[in-house]
């Protein structure tokens, strides 16, 4: 792989969350009821967005958390703040989940501090629009296949012979999957195969107890399209097509996540659900 901070520079992705304004909201709406205690959660992409949102919301409900990110330090240093803040223990990862050998590393410094993983949530992800198919160069296809999908095999590669009957992996789709996206070729090419790897991947690990589910959001307001996932034009109008009219917030997403985590859904494998602003999808 090719030096991460090269990569991200060209496009300041995945961007801080403490330079955006407005700032998101990842806030949790109620109060807990321990639907997670005694559990360990590894996040990835947790620094930020939708990842830190759903973070916190664990956190709230009784669980412990593996912080995985690529170089904001600032933003995950807040996360493991408002983790420790739920009463919760919190660690942070860095480094680029597009190689398996870091993926072996989050698992390994999650079971040293924590001794035990039972929530496997694969959020991390990037994107670059792009108005016309020939402008995707060879490079940015790889990497995007590397983190938002290579990252998952190897991550549960790594997990699944720690993984026992109860655990839980949530994995972040996207409703470009349902929709697809003029501008985000590559990036809704990922998140089909990522539906195509939950439906699979459910199947293959369902009769040893361990559920696999999917979340797909709409338009969030996160940093990753402010700070360079989306044109400039996309973004002045950012959610406006959805029948509720605007963007979505990360805490109205984490909710889905802390559901597939838990016993409530108990009945459920295999399955996507969809906080995307009223869309319908044939999902």
């Amino acid at each position: 792989m090719s030096d991460t901070a090269e990569r991200i520079h060209e496009d300041a992705l995945p961007g801080h969350e403490s330079k955006l304004s407005p700032k998101p909201q990842w806030q949790p709406r109620y109060a807990g009821s321990d639907r997670l205690a005694g559990k360990v959660a590894i996040i990835t992409g947790a620094d930020s967005g939708i990842g830190r949102a759903v973070a916190a919301l664990y956190a709230r409900e009784g669980a412990d958390i593996a912080i995985v990110y690529l170089l904001e330090d600032d933003d995950a240093a807040e996360t493991q703040r408002i983790v420790e803040k739920e009463g919760r223990k919190a660690i942070t990862i860095r480094g680029d989940l597009g190689d398996k050998a870091f993926c072996d590393d989050v698992v390994a410094q999650t079971l040293k501090a924590f001794g035990r993983i039972d929530i496997l949530v694969n959020n991390a992800g990037e994107q670059h629009p792009d108005k016309d198919i020939t402008d995707i160069s060879e490079e940015q296809l790889r990497h995007t296949f590397q983190t938002n999908i290579f990252s998952m095999f190897f991550l549960v590669q790594s997990a699944r012979p720690h993984l026992k009957p109860g655990a839980a992996i949530i994995n972040c789709t996207s409703v470009t999957m349902y929709q697809g996206s003029a501008e985000l070729l590559d990036y809704s090419a990922t998140k089909g195969a990522i539906t195509a790897f939950t439906r699979s991947l459910s199947e293959n690990l369902v009769g040893d107890g361990i559920r696999v589910n999917a979340v797909a959001p709409g338009p969030i307001w996160t940093p990753l399209n402010p700070c360079g996932g989306a044109s400039p034009e996309k973004l002045e109008h950012f959610g406006e097509s959805t029948p509720m009219g605007g963007p979505g917030q990360p805490n109205e997403v984490a909710p889905a996540f802390l559901f597939l985590a838990c016993e409530d859904s108990s009945y459920m494998s295999g399955q996507v659900l969809h906080p995307n602003g009223g869309t319908i999808v044939n999902g």
